[in-house]
């Protein structure tokens, strides 16, 4: 974090430099913005095709066809999930949350979309209900949702304790539910699990130290987030080792509840619905 007190003395026009106005980086108008009128009317009543239980400070991983819709709900108590995307068809195609801060902000909700890596860079799932949508920003400068945090991993636990051995961490939770899905050895999975969506989890910055910081989900039962899947997908959900992480995480002492994924079939899309092409760049860099 920058320094309480720093080394190098304020120049006299400091002032001046601290007050340039900023730019928005990728300005949001350049964006095709999903028609969430259009696809909820087409949507109709939606039908279940399955539900997947995430134990507490497990995952479970789930497939979603394209153009089906996914939800996350808290069904008993406040807890929050770390949630990771994958394309169905090639794994290496996968949620990049750092662009999609990017283009949407630190927080995501209604109409915003999770978007693909490199060199994909299309919209994965498009948030199309959020009932967490009344919190907006606080007093603390926290919100819901967030793609700023990496997820609770077993290295960091380790660094932090001394060299404590925690196997809970929403990393090795994502590393085991995806080599169950898929079949691949541990080894192999791990490589493939990536920084998540914090599924209800309530984050921001300290305007003091600028440190990334949690308090207590306002998440509540019968809350959740739904998502239309742009092309075929596998997901895998963990439920947090921090339960609603107002304290503390990787650890077994949060009061933690599970959350439940149910995937459902819409009655129909708008008409000209189609699965998202790539990012047309012609990938020569320039060397050719």
């Amino acid at each position: 974090m920058k320094p309480r007190h720093p080394e190098t003395p304020a120049p006299p026009d400091a002032a001046a430099r601290r007050a340039v106005a900023p730019v928005v980086c990728y300005p949001p108008e350049g964006l095709p913005a999903p028609d969430l009128a259009a696809l909820r009317a087409a949507f109709g009543t939606p039908r279940s095709v399955a539900r997947i239980t995430v134990p507490p400070r497990e995952a479970r991983a789930f497939r979603v066809p394209a153009g089906h819709l996914f939800r996350i709900r808290c069904t008993e108590g406040p807890q929050v999930g770390d949630l990771n995307l994958w394309s169905a068809a090639d794994l290496t195609e996968r949620f990049f949350s750092g662009k999609t801060r990017a283009l949407h902000g630190t927080h995501v909700s209604t109409g915003d979309r999770l978007w693909s890596c490199f060199p994909y860079l299309r919209p994965m799932a498009t948030i199309t209900a959020d009932t967490l949508d009344w919190y907006g920003f606080d007093e603390h400068g926290a919100s819901v949702h967030d793609v700023i945090g990496t997820r609770c991993d077993p290295y960091t636990h380790a660094l932090l304790s001394d060299g404590g051995q925690y196997h809970h961490c929403c990393h090795s939770n994502l590393t085991r539910a995806l080599a169950a899905e898929t079949g691949l050895p541990l080894g192999v999975a791990e490589a493939h699990v990536h920084d998540v969506l914090n599924v209800f989890m309530c984050t921001g910055f300290s305007r003091a130290t600028g440190q990334y910081i949690m308090k207590a989900s306002p998440v509540r039962p019968g809350d959740y987030i739904e998502f239309l899947a742009g092309f075929d997908l596998i997901g895998a959900l963990s439920a947090c080792p921090g339960g609603d992480c107002g304290s503390e995480h990787s650890s077994d002492a949060a009061r933690c509840h599970p959350l439940e994924v149910e995937v459902l079939r819409p009655e129909g899309l708008p008409e000209g619905w189609a699965e998202p092409r790539p990012a047309p760049y012609d990938r020569s860099h320039g060397a050719g």
